[in-house]
């Protein structure tokens, strides 16, 4: 790829997602036990950035709007540092403008959307392509830890605190439409404060297990498979978020039909997971109907829907005067409401 001439301007956008649909600690190639997640991918919010280099700058001299997003600087940071090395242009300061439609401290991803999206600009204002693992390597070091996000919506078993993937599970998920609502209200969760749990060997027997079954429902295209799954991981996880509306999400999953729920293992957004395969599509929008009352009426009103990739959602929405549905609806597709 031919660089580009310093002064100019890059751009990157990221996507978000759901929370998880499995998360714990898993064995790697060499035995090793590591914290791993398989994300849900969700199209439509995300964030964008754009990079001006600055030419003849110190490298340190590099500003950002909102000035908050201190992860995304330091990604920017590094993004340089890594774009000059490998474009033989020199590093400089520039100034990196960030914007996002993501709900921040809901466990959806904001801040490692902000930072891919601030790598990808960088590497775009240098005219370079920087490979997903690089990506994921500089995302790691600027925030800690990160979403695969980079990955585009793969599934796939990823090391969060690494940035390395652990195991590709296949080409693509079942198709699943999701009804996602945010527990406790929507208000942020502090990931910091919550308690941590050391994993056993009984516990990461069970999340092999767990990996085992997903990834046979990833290769069969088995929805109900991957619903059980989730469900089971989140059912684990509330033993550090202890969500009070959860058995009752549970309940309503049960009641309406749909295969399983799953939930941010970091933060408040959960989802109602219902198979969306071409069986399954003729009764859809009644359970989905159904499941938007039965949440209402337990207090947790539904959020958004969406599809997991090459869902069409818009065939299966039920759309009624006391359901604008909708207002709620992301397609797998779609970049905006």
């Amino acid at each position: 790829m031919t660089p580009r001439t310093t002064g100019t301007t890059g751009r990157g956008r990221a996507p978000c997602h759901h929370g998880e649909i499995l998360q714990g600690v898993f064995r790697d190639g060499a035995g090793r036990p590591c914290p791993g997640l398989v994300t849900l991918p969700m199209a439509g919010p995300g964030s964008s950035a754009a990079f001006t280099i600055r030419p003849g700058t110190d490298p340190q001299a590099l500003t950002v709007a909102p000035a908050a997003r201190t992860k995304a600087a330091r990604a920017a940071a590094l993004a340089v540092a890594e774009c000059a090395r490998r474009s033989g242009l020199p590093p400089c300061g520039g100034e990196l403008l960030l914007a996002g439609d993501i709900p921040v401290g809901l466990g959806m991803g904001s801040s490692t959307s902000d930072v891919i999206a601030a790598v990808r600009a960088v590497a775009d204002a240098y005219g370079v392509r920087l490979p997903a693992g690089a990506v994921a390597r500089i995302a790691v070091r600027a925030e800690l830890a990160c979403d695969p996000l980079m990955l585009d919506g793969r599934p796939v078993l990823f090391a969060q605190r690494e940035g390395r993937v652990l195991e590709v599970l296949g080409a693509a998920l079942p198709p699943l439409l999701v009804v996602g609502c945010d527990l406790g209200g929507g208000a942020p969760v502090d990931t910091l404060s919550l308690p941590v749990r050391e994993a056993g060997k009984a516990d990461v027997r069970a999340w092999e297990r767990l990996r085992t079954l997903l990834r046979r429902a990833v290769a069969a295209q088995d929805a109900r498979l991957l619903g059980a799954v989730a469900t089971a991981s989140a059912r684990r996880g509330q033993r550090v978020l202890g969500h009070p509306e959860f058995e009752a999400l549970a309940a309503v999953a049960r009641r309406v039909g749909a295969v399983g729920v799953q939930i941010a293992h970091s933060g408040a957004v959960a989802g109602v997971l219902f198979d969306a395969g071409r069986a399954a599509a003729p009764g859809l929008p009644y359970q989905v109907r159904g499941c938007l009352d039965a949440l209402g009426a337990h207090g947790i009103p539904a959020a958004r829907i969406f599809t997991t990739p090459g869902v069409r959602a818009r065939a299966y929405t039920p759309l009624s005067p006391s359901h604008p549905a909708e207002e709620l609806l992301w397609t797998s597709t779609s970049r905006s409401r």
